[in-house]
This record gives C-alpha cells, structure tokens and sequence, in this order.
C-alpha cells in the first residue's frame, strides 16, 4: 500500500512537469477536473412550475420615457382608433467640448478674482467623460488600448497617458471608501469569507486577497500570503502593534515560551506607532537574536497584529471563514465544506475496494452536508448533538483504504472548524462567495497582466472592490460613480460604509 503511495505521488509529479513544458511549448495542459457538485445536488427540489413562462417581463426602463406620435397617410372617411405604443430603448453616445470662458477682475487692493468652474468640473475632462472611463475600464473589464480607440472613434482627443491619469490620478477619495466598506465589514459583520489569488504587480508575482461576505467586498494586493501579512490587512489601514490580552493569548497558544511573554508584559509600553518601532522594541529586548523555533520574532508581531486587530473592534466576534489555507486560521475560523469533501473526491485509487470506500465515504458526506443546510435554515440545539456525534461516526470510520483512513482523521481534527455552522448557524457551509468575488479579478488579471506602479495596484483593487459591493447593496455602479463625480442629475448616493452598517446594525 505505501508502494502505491508512493507511485502516485510520482506521477502526480509527472503530470505536473508534463502540463508545465506543454504550456511552456503552447500546447494544451490537462484538462481540469469538475468539481464534485455537492452544494447544488444537495439542494431541496425546486416546486415545479405550473406553466412554462413565454415571454419576457415588462420592460420597465430607469429613463423617462419620450412619447413621439407616429402619424400614417390614410384613405378619406378613416376612424381614428387611438394609439398603439411600440417602446424603443436607444443609446446616444457623443463628444461634447465647452469651452467656459472664465471672467477676471482685479479688485481696488488690487487682488485677482476669477469665476470658479460649475461642480464638477476637475480638469480638462468632463465628470460624464471620467465616469464612463471607470465604468468601461473597472467594471467593463476593457483595456487601456481599446478604450482610447473607442473615445476616439466618438470624436474625443485623448491619448493613453491621458487615459491612465483618468484611472490612477486624484483618486484617494475612492481607495479611502473601499478602505472604510473594509473597516465597516470587520466592525459589524458576523462572518466574513476569504481567498486569495496570484497577482502580478511591478513585475513580480504577487498575492490578491479577498474579504467579503454577502454585503460588501475587499481586495488587497501585497507581495506576501503569510499570516502576517493577513493580520496586516485585517487592521484595515491601520499601522499600530498592540500588546493587550487578545495578543497574549495569541502568543501563548502558538507556543511563544513563556518567558518571552512575561518580558513583553513587563514592559510600560503596549501600542506601538510602526513596524520601526515594534522591531526596535522587540531587539531592546533581545528577540531577534535568538534563533529558536518557532522564530519569537514572528510569533509575537503576530501577536501584536492581532492585538491591534481587536484594539479597533475588528473581527471581535466575527467567524473567518476560509478553504483550510493556514493564513487564514485566526480568531474563530471555520473551513469550507466543499473543500473538504474535494480531498476526498480528488483521492487517488487503486482497486474496486478502494473505489467503492470512496464513494461509500462521500455519499455519507453528501448526506451530512444536506443535513447540515437543513440545521443552517432551523437551528436546533438537539438537532445540532446528534449532527456532533455522527460527525465522529462518518470522519472516525475504518474502511480498509489505509490513504482515504489518513485523510479522514485528518479532516476529523478539523472538527470545530468545519461545524461551526453548529454554534453559529449565520456563518455559510462554503466560500462560493469568495471564489465568485475574486473571479473579476482573475478576469481583470488575464486582461491586464499586472500593475506597475503603487497607485495603479491600489486603485485597481479599490474599483473592483467597490464595484463589487455596489452589486450586493442593490447600486448600480454607473449611478454610484455619477454621485461621486458630481455628475449633473446624479443620484444621491451616501458612502457605501452606511449602508454596509445598515446591513448589521442589531435591532
């Protein structure tokens, strides 16, 4: 059996260097495997409709309607019989260029006045020109290139350096709302899903991570996907390290030796400005001269993120809900069922026995996972002791397979995480939600490659979060961006982190 463990894994390898040089000679890779379905085939029967719906619902346009009367040349002694109405929906794009003609004056004491421009107006292109360039670029997933050529097929004079100005420039406003949607998740949300994706930035690989949950969504671009750098992103702009109980316990419970907690504890000081002053705290008191495992170094900034975390109310009773990447195991963390249940439908077998165990296993896991959607809409406490128990009897079983044993001991110590749904039935079964987020930007990735400079990274991940958590709170992105940029007639819209409050505010 451990000879066919091992003649696996080889050819795992094997494939792997296989797909790797065809995609190196631009052939075709292996394809990829389907996922196993379960969420979908363990939901309840939908009622059968009583009649197969024909035609389309009533068009109900979001612009006044113009009637126009469409008269027609009849014969004499005709009857007038009314109107018909044939609604038509059109689209009238054009250049538009005004040139405002400022007045100056010159006042007695001899100060310059001139005449401010109409609200709105921030350089030499218009708010309805910018919106429509967002709109394209960050939801419309266009590139720079074909935008330019579209604006200049309507009669526009603009050129790609302009057009990247339009994208990156004076545009804090829209990253310090994406950061607020963040700090506003974190504060009043029950849970939140994350992920995180491969991103290519100043011509170095890079990591995407992704925050959300049903109401708003957040990405950050960092050049790390280690615990620290997850911690650093949770304190939502914040730069302060902070030594409090929530970081001792941390610290205690990722096995920092005693000792080097009492002499962080013995100190006066508990918030630090940076990471300067942390680390120079830290050498003070002869951290980063020892090499000892784990590093102290890393376990007590860990720590003291996480301490600062819970300092600004972030995540303090919220479930982190994550696919089992060990980043992202803090605070109360649950794991993603679908996962799971993907390690063992992607197990490798080697005999009918084996293949029959496997599907023996994963049809009691489908079974479970039904159950668990049914406990997840009516929560019951007696409901919730018997799912416990047969939790142990389905993950604690022996079938022969001694591979498929392993991995159900494995996925058995993860039992807390993967019931939580048990304690807090708000928090989903999957992170569905967070694999549909961050797909726009996998999307924006295969269109654009990466970004060069520091502005263009946190702009891009700005507008696509926000775009993103437009889609959830029910705004259209186009009237989102119109209120922003003072467009003539906007519609109001107020900064999206009231209405991501609103979502959670308790009754």
């Amino acid at each position: 059996m451990k000879l066919f463990g091992e003649v696996a894994a080889l050819n795992q390898l094997v494939g792997e260097q296989r797909e790797e040089i065809a995609r190196l000679k631009g052939l075709k890779g292996r394809p990829t495997i389907k996922p196993s379905g379960m969420d979908k085939a363990t939901e309840p029967p939908k009622p059968a409709k009583m009649q197969k719906r024909r035609f389309r619902g009533k068009v109900t346009p979001r612009v006044s309607i113009e009637d126009q009367v469409v008269k027609v040349a009849v014969p004499e002694g005709s009857r007038f019989k009314g109107h018909e109405p044939f609604l038509v929906q059109d689209l009238v794009i054009s250049a538009r260029a005004t040139c405002y003609q400022r007045e100056r004056w010159i006042t007695p004491d001899g100060q310059a006045i001139l005449a401010p421009l109409p609200e709105g107006i921030d350089g030499h292109f218009g708010p309805e020109l910018r919106r429509f360039v967002l709109m394209q670029y960050h939801q419309g997933q266009s590139t720079l290139p074909r935008l330019a050529g579209l604006l200049r097929s309507v009669g526009v004079s603009i050129s790609k350096r302009q057009l990247q100005r339009l994208l990156t420039d004076k545009q804090d406003s829209f990253v310090s709302e994406a950061r607020d949607v963040l700090r506003a998740g974190l504060e009043t949300s029950p849970f939140v899903s994350v992920d995180d994706t491969g991103a290519r930035h100043a011509g170095k690989n890079g990591f995407c991570t992704q925050i959300g949950n049903d109401w708003f969504t957040w990405f950050g671009t960092r050049t790390s996907k280690s615990r620290l750098n997850f911690l650093d992103l949770l304190r939502a702009g914040h730069t302060d390290y902070v030594l409090n109980d929530a970081a001792y316990g941390y610290m205690r419970k990722h096995a920092l030796p005693a000792a080097l907690i009492a002499s962080l504890a013995a100190q006066p000081e508990t918030r630090f400005a940076d990471q300067a002053a942390w680390l120079a705290h830290l050498g003070r008191l002869g951290f980063t001269e020892l090499d000892v495992t784990p590093d102290p170094v890393r376990v007590a900034t860990e720590g003291a993120l996480w301490g600062s975390v819970q300092s600004h109310k972030f995540v303090c009773d919220a479930v982190v809900l994550s696919d089992d990447a060990g980043q992202f195991n803090v605070g109360q963390h649950a794991l993603c069922w679908v996962h799971a249940e993907r390690l063992v439908h992607k197990l490798d077998t080697f005999t009918d026995r084996h293949r029959a165990a496997q599907t023996r296993v994963r049809g009691l896991i489908w079974d479970f996972y039904a159950d668990l959607k049914a406990y997840r809409a009516k929560p019951n406490q007696r409901r919730a002791v018997a799912l416990r128990a047969r939790f142990d009897r389905i993950f604690l079983r022996r079938t022969g397979f001694v591979t498929l044993d392993r991995l159900l001991k494995r996925l058995h110590a993860n039992k807390a995480e993967l019931l939580m749904v048990l304690d807090r039935p708000e928090t989903p079964l999957h992170t569905n939600g967070s694999e549909n987020d961050i797909r726009c930007y996998v999307t924006r990735r295969k269109v654009s490659a990466g970004t060069r400079s520091d502005v263009g990274r946190d702009c891009r991940d700005a507008f696509l979060g926000l775009a993103k958590t437009c889609d959830k709170l029910g705004i259209a992105v186009w009237d989102y961006l119109g209120s922003r940029l003072k467009v003539a007639g906007h519609i109001v819209v107020q900064p999206l982190d009231r209405y991501v409050r609103g979502r959670f505010r308790p009754a």
